[in-house]
């Protein structure tokens, strides 16, 4: 099944044709196989059982495929690959998870985990950034996420004439949220200069650097730490990623901006 969720990006939905992948945690990763095309990593946007979901955007050859794809296709999923977020460190806290784009999608699993268990966490925040409101995705569910006691704040870089909403940058709403940072621990995903710039001000706000949780993206061919090419500093991002907190990830982050 294929939902298009903008004019360049779509979901796309596998259940296995014969036995099930093993079970992928919030943040884990897919190799995704276009026959013919070639391997794309993918991030999973939704875990439905045995149901793997994906939301792609269109960016080279594969995922030109797979945004293409029509039901009963085939195709080659392996994994899980990669470390992911790391719900138990964030037990018992307020959570605060911060969304630039298409970063959504690896923190939509988080949101779906959290509020199907309410009592094992505080206070849910939920910001949400996009270009503008026909790049935002799963607007149909931030409803249903507000009625299930999270806070949705979303925003936009460039208005049309029928948003109504804020304008700006995400961590402008961050404030709005109230969270507590002696009590809150952060997930955060989406272009990497929002993630540094969202991490730098939620230090600011005094969140300790190692609750902050964010997904990094580089080029993954192998997903199994062999290729080298996702390697940043010591490193490996398929292997030792995509989620780092951010006392790993800055000084990494800072070096390669000079």
């Amino acid at each position: 099944m294929r939902k298009e969720e903008t004019a360049d990006t779509s979901t796309i939905v596998l259940d296995p044709v014969r036995s099930a992948l093993p079970p992928f945690d919030p943040g884990q990763f897919a190799m995704v196989h276009g026959f013919g095309v070639g391997d794309v990593p993918l991030s999973v946007s939704r875990l439905e059982g045995d149901r793997l979901s994906h939301t792609v955007r269109s960016a080279g050859a594969v995922s030109a495929r797979l945004e293409t794809l029509t039901a009963g296709t085939v195709v080659g999923v392996r994994g899980p690959y990669g470390a992911g977020w790391d719900l138990s460190a964030a037990a018992g806290r307020d959570l605060l998870i911060v969304a630039g784009g298409l970063g959504l999608a690896p923190l939509r699993p988080v949101i779906g985990a959290v509020l199907a268990a309410p009592e094992g966490f505080g206070r849910v925040n939920v910001v949400i950034g996009a270009r503008s409101p026909g790049d935002l995705f799963y607007g149909e569910e931030f409803e249903t996420w507000r009625t299930a006691g999270a806070t949705v704040l979303v925003t936009v870089d460039r208005p049309d004439e029928t948003w109504r909403g804020d304008v700006g940058v995400v961590t402008g709403l961050v404030g709005r949220t109230g969270f507590d940072p002696g009590r809150a621990a952060a997930f955060v995903c989406g272009p990497e200069v929002m993630m540094r710039a969202t991490a730098r001000d939620l230090l600011r706000r005094g969140l300790p650097p190692q609750r902050i949780q964010l997904s990094l993206e580089r080029t993954m061919q192998c997903g199994t730490g062999h290729c080298g090419h996702c390697q940043l500093g010591p490193l490996l991002l398929c292997r030792d990623g995509p989620v780092v907190p951010w006392n790993v990830a800055e000084p990494l982050l800072a070096v390669r901006e000079l």
